[in-house]
């Protein structure tokens, strides 16, 4: 009997620390100890928790590799975590942290923009991006229909939409908190 391929799993190859524990006890994973890690996904943007390896050391905002192959400080991914249940050492660095993964990522990010539709009858993906409203976003889909954008600076030149980092950092807040209803960034 034939069956439907289910599309294969998509897997965080890299994440950021937000928070650790040398001896820290998962949330996640009951009776894992170890030096414990509250990190972001640098893809799908996950709060996660990770294993590092013993004797390993971590700095907050360190970029660290969580693949499949060739993990060196890192032991297991342990598990998603929820916003709420996130240390408040980490929650206070999360937003810096996004703005990194924002600006790093910006061909991801404009690519994006290049490429949102309307989600509804009513409401574009775009206006669901703090700063951008109704105004912005007609002049951003007219510029984008004769040349896509190529960078953050090309949309501030040809929009005049200032600091896209900010306002992209702050929908993905929104999303990673739980207050907004719909995700645009944030995979579940």
């Amino acid at each position: 009997m034939y069956r439907a391929q289910s599309p294969p799993r998509k897997y965080e190859e890299y994440a950021y620390v937000l928070d650790f524990n040398p001896r820290g006890k998962s949330t996640t994973v009951r009776g894992r100890d170890g030096i414990i890690i509250t990190s972001i996904g640098e893809d799908r943007l996950t709060l996660l928790e990770v294993l590092g390896v013993q004797n390993s050391s971590f700095e907050i905002g360190e970029k660290i590799y969580i693949g499949k192959e060739g993990r060196t400080k890192i032991s297991s991914v342990l598990g998603k975590m929820e916003y709420d249940n996130i240390s408040s050492a980490a929650q206070s660095e999360l937003s810096t942290v996004v703005e990194t993964i924002v600006t790093t990522n910006e061909t991801k990010f404009v690519e994006y923009l290049n490429n949102s539709r309307p989600l509804t009858p009513r409401i574009h993906a775009l206006e669901l991006i703090p700063g951008i409203g109704k105004t912005y976003m007609k002049t951003m889909l007219e510029e984008r229909e004769k040349k896509k954008f190529e960078s953050y600076e090309d949309l501030q030149d040809r929009v005049g939409f200032k600091d896209p980092v900010k306002h992209i950092s702050e929908r993905i807040m929104d999303e990673i908190s739980g207050e907004s209803r719909m995700n645009l960034f944030v995979k579940k």
